[in-house]
């Protein structure tokens, strides 16, 4: 699959230089189809019967697979999820963290994780987003690293792999500004989510939580998946694996597109991704003052030129069809590079930056 015809699966893109995967993706005709193709489903069966059932397990257990694949683990270790938000408290819940315990975590992280972190009870300890800052923070009462594997707001890589090995303590990862931008391989790490709706460029509300030991993670938040079998009393046996975990039956129309999402990635996107944003922060080296990570990304940010406040950049650009991300409080533009990323949309978005 040539670049122009990956990229042609896009409709939006023809018209918009679309740089905010960090939010939300853009979508295939192929994700839309199978959205309505499974809704049309859901019409004519009206939901019911064992078929149906049947049908959208193994749709979960499809999606399942092709994520666990994504990022190197085994299918029965991860969970379906509505977002890493999701997988974050499922993990900070089942941890069951006390105030005599204490979380590790960066000054970079976005709510959807110091979110979870504020409410467990726990200690949260702020470090500056370096690995030798963060394992310096580290104490005896530590009992959690909650870190992002690609910071949203410089796009810095951390090296999530070697702050477990270093720290010898469970590590939380929120990938999603990771996955689907960056190879992945979370085996390893002992909790990592994924975003589906991001630089995977699947529907709202669909993502995914990777359990490395599901046997020492209490269930915190039950739902129909967490038993494989009850009493009248509430008492269950847990299903095996993380499946356990899953909070949400969300619609079959999401999952579908998720995978039909899946389906649509060409092999080397990444190689693409980080070409582009190469070129990008060469191009705007002159033009803006760039957020400069230690470990790259596909995430761009740079402070606006001439004193201009972020959001009048990000509506200037929008008006000319280019879609980047404004940084509240930080004053920072983020521009997201995906491997649909054209040069004439680093055109677009430098000449509607150049004074």
């Amino acid at each position: 699959m040539t670049f122009e015809e990956a990229r042609g699966r896009f409709p939006a893109l023809q018209r918009i230089a679309y740089l905010n995967a960090g939010t939300f993706g853009p979508l295939a005709q192929a994700t839309i189809d199978a959205v309505r193709s499974q809704l049309a489903h859901d019409l004519d069966s009206a939901r019911a019967g064992k078929a149906y059932f049947e049908h959208v397990m193994e749709l979960r257990a499809e999606l399942s697979r092709r994520v666990a694949e994504l990022i190197a683990v085994e299918p029965e270790n991860v969970a379906l999820t509505a977002s890493t938000t999701d997988g974050c408290n499922i993990v900070i819940g089942g941890l069951g963290l006390g105030p005599e315990d204490e979380i590790v975590t960066t000054t970079d992280e976005h709510f959807g994780l110091i979110g979870p972190l504020h409410v467990s009870g726990a200690h949260v300890v702020v470090a500056a987003p370096d690995p030798d800052t963060i394992l310096a923070a580290v104490t005896p009462r530590t009992r959690l690293i909650a870190v992002s594997h690609v910071l949203w707001t410089t796009g810095d890589t951390l090296p999530v792999h070697e702050l477990r090995r270093r720290s010898g303590l469970p590590v939380l990862v929120d990938g999603a500004q990771s996955v689907g931008a960056i190879p992945v391989d979370a085996s390893g790490i002992d909790f990592y989510t994924v975003s589906g709706q991001k630089w995977l460029c699947g529907p709202d509300a669909t993502g995914a939580l990777y359990v490395a030991d599901p046997d020492r993670l209490r269930i915190a938040r039950p739902g129909f998946f967490a038993q494989a079998s009850h009493e009248a009393d509430g008492t269950f046996e847990p299903r095996p694996g993380a499946e356990r975990f899953q909070p949400n039956w969300f619609p079959a129309s999401s999952t579908s597109g998720l995978v039909a999402a899946l389906g649509e990635l060409p092999e080397w996107r990444f190689e693409r991704s980080a070409e582009q944003a190469k070129r990008l922060r060469e191009r705007l080296g002159s033009l803006v003052e760039l957020v400069t990570p230690a470990v790259p990304s596909t995430i761009v940010s740079f402070r606006p030129p001439g004193g201009e406040e972020g959001a009048a950049v990000v509506e200037r650009l929008s008006s000319a069809g280019v879609v980047v991300r404004e940084l509240p409080g930080r004053n920072l533009v983020r521009a997201s590079v995906g491997w649909w990323t054209s040069d004439d949309d680093l055109d677009r978005l430098v000449a509607g930056l150049a004074p």
